[in-house]
């Protein structure tokens, strides 16, 4: 499956910073009934964005005017955890957001942002608080990130680099899922399959 590069993006950036925000938290179960994934823009955070009587919720971050149309996520320690489900993920597509900026992420999760083409980026804890502070701010909502540099740009020009595997950057820079990046190496397989089968002809 082909993704959507990562490349360099700009875009404002809502703050979540609240600890251990869960699957079930970003995807309700109600959500995951579909024989596919459309509308599960609708049911991201669904709880948090929407009241009882169905209208947005005014206090939740996603849905202020100046967080509308947020291509980034500032998050709080241990984001993704709870189940498996990568309909969170799906859904956070949907939204628009391109990357989630954190401190630490649930292991499953964390794999279903790469499998899908969504940047995690993972800082320090006091440099994240920090960022988390400065786009809190509605001058300091928008950033940009490129991941070439491996950088997040602030509004005032401050510049905060990250590190990421070379593995999944080639991969986010390409838009290649994990079929399409081991197809990068088809050459290679290829030999090796020509290889082994010369020196075990039994197996042909």
């Amino acid at each position: 499956m082909s993704l959507q590069p990562f490349t360099h993006v700009s875009g404002k950036a809502a703050p979540m910073l609240a600890a251990n925000i869960d699957t079930d938290v970003i995807m309700p179960k109600q959500f995951l009934k579909g024989i596919d994934r459309a509308g599960l823009d609708r049911g991201l955070f669904f709880d948090l964005r929407f009241l009882p009587d169905g209208r947005p919720n005014p206090e939740f971050v996603l849905n202020q005017p100046a967080r509308q149309g947020a291509s980034f996520m500032v998050v709080g320690p241990n984001f993704g955890c709870g189940s498996s489900r990568e309909h969170a993920v799906w859904g956070l597509k949907q939204m628009g957001i391109r990357a989630l900026i954190g401190s630490s992420f649930a292991g499953i999760f964390y794999d279903n942002c790469q499998r899908n083409g969504v940047l995690l980026i993972t800082l320090d804890e006091s440099v994240l608080q920090r960022l988390g502070r400065v786009v809190s701010q509605a001058e300091g909502a928008q950033i940009s990130v490129d991941l070439q540099a491996q950088e997040i740009r602030l509004h005032d020009g401050e510049v905060i680099p990250f590190e990421i595997d070379t593995l999944r950057k080639t991969a986010l820079l390409l838009g290649l899922d994990a079929i399409g990046s081991t197809l990068q190496r088809s050459d290679q397989i290829k030999a090796f399959e020509r290889e082994h089968l010369a020196a075990n002809p039994w197996l042909s």
